[in-house]
C-alpha cells in the first residue's frame, strides 16, 4: 500500500523545470543491493524526462547532490563522474557508500528503499539525514521588495537599469550558508501553512514569542501570505542531503511586498535553524545553499528585476 501511495505522489510532482519523474515497479524480493549496478537487475521502468536543469548542463543540475563529506558526519560517497550520473548509463562496478544517521534510523520508515534518485547517481546509499524514502518534501517561501533609497523610491542597477529585488535571506546554523529561509512539510499539513510557519520561525523567532506576540505576528503575516503569489518552482532540488534513495523535492513560492509597507511593520530576527537573517540584495552574485540561487533568479525573472550586469546573461535572455 506504501509503495502504491508513492507511486501516485511521485506521478502528481509538478516539475516545472522538469529534472525527472520516476515510476517503479518492482518483482520482490530485489534489495537495495541488488539494484545498485544496472537497470536490468530489477524490473524498473524509468520515464525520464530529464532535462539540462538551472545552467544548461545536466551535471550542473546534480552536482551538490554527489559533494563529500556527507553533511553532519565524516563519511565520504563514492566518486561519481558526470557522464556515470545517469542510471540508463551502465556501470557494473557502481559501489556506493551506505550510510543512514542514527537520528534517521531511530525514526518511522517511509515507503520503498527500492526507489532511484531521479537525478541520477549520488556515491551513497540509505537515507542519509533524510526522513522518508523517496522525495522528502519541503516548502521554500522567497519573500522580496524592492530595494529603496531613503526618499523611498526604488533603486535601479546603473548598468542593467532595472530595479534592484532584495529577498530575506538566512544564515542556517548546520552548515554557515546564506539560504531562503524554509523547511520540512509535517505530515498532513499544507504548503500554505509550512510556508507560513516556516518563515515565522527563522526569519521572525516566532517560536520564542509571548503568546500576545505570537497572535499579533500571525495577524501580520496573514496579510503578506494571502495575497496574490508566484509558484517559482516545484520538483528536485540538487541537495547535499539527497542520496540514490532518498532526496529533497521542495516548493518555492514567492510572495512579493510591493510598497515595502507590509515587512516595514515586521522585524527580521533570526530563530529556530537560522543564525543570522537579514534583507540581500538580488543578483548573479548570490552564493547560496543547494538549489536557492537559481530559485532567487528566477524569482528576479518573473519580477522583471535586476540579476546580471552582463545583458547576455541577465534576466531576459
Amino acid at each position: 500500500m506504501a509503495a502504491g501511495f508513492l507511486g501516485r505522489t511521485l506521478a502528481a510532482v509538478s516539475l516545472s523545470v522538469a529534472l525527472a519523474s520516476v515510476t517503479v515497479k518492482s518483482s520482490g524480493g530485489c534489495s537495495v543491493a541488488a539494484c545498485r549496478n544496472s537497470l536490468s537487475s530489477c524490473r524498473f521502468h524509468v520515464n525520464s524526462n530529464m532535462m539540462s536543469g538551472f545552467n544548461g548542463t545536466k551535471e550542473n543540475s546534480h552536482n551538490k547532490a554527489r559533494t563529500s563529506p556527507y553533511p553532519g558526519s565524516k563519511v565520504q560517497r563514492s566518486q561519481v563522474p558526470n557522464d556515470k550520473v545517469d542510471w540508463l548509463v551502465e556501470w557494473h562496478d557502481y559501489n556506493p557508500v551506505e550510510y543512514t544517521a542514527v537520528s534517521v534510523l531511530a525514526g518511522p520508515q517511509w515507503a520503498d528503499p527500492q526507489i532511484r534518485n531521479p537525478a541520477g547517481r549520488t556515491g551513497l546509499v540509505g537515507r542519509g539525514l533524510l526522513g522518508r524514502w523517496g522525495p522528502n518534501h519541503a516548502a521554500d517561501p522567497i519573500i522580496t521588495r524592492w530595494k529603496r533609497d531613503r526618499s523611498g523610491n526604488k533603486i535601479t542597477h546603473p548598468i542593467s537599469g532595472k530595479n534592484i529585488l532584495q529577498f530575506v535571506a538566512i544564515k542556517r546554523k548546520d552548515c554557515g550558508e546564506w539560504a531562503i529561509p524554509g523547511g520540512m512539510v509535517d505530515p498532513g499539513e499544507k504548503i500554505s501553512a509550512t510556508l507560513k510557519r516556516e518563515f515565522g520561525e527563522e526569519a521572525l523567532n516566532s517560536l520564542q514569542k509571548s503568546s500576545a506576540e505570537k497572535r499579533e505576528l500571525q495577524e501580520k503575516l496573514h496579510k503578506l501570505f494571502s495575497q496574490e503569489h508566484l509558484v517559482i518552482y516545484k520538483g528536485y532540488v540538487d541537495d547535499p542531503r539527497n542520496t540514490d534513495n532518498a532526496w529533497m523535492e521542495t516548493e518555492a513560492v514567492n510572495y512579493h511586498d510591493e510598497t515595502g509597507e507590509i515587512m516595514d511593520n515586521l522585524t527580521l530576527e533570526a530563530g529556530d535553524d537560522a543564525g543570522k537573517v537579514k534583507w540581500m540584495d538580488i543578483s548573479d552574485k548570490l552564493k547560496l545553499y543547494a538549489s536557492h540561487a537559481q530559485f532567487i533568479k528566477l524569482a528576479a525573472e518573473k519580477r522583471d528585476a535586476h540579476w546580471s550586469e552582463d545583458s547576455e546573461t541577465g534576466c531576459s535572455g
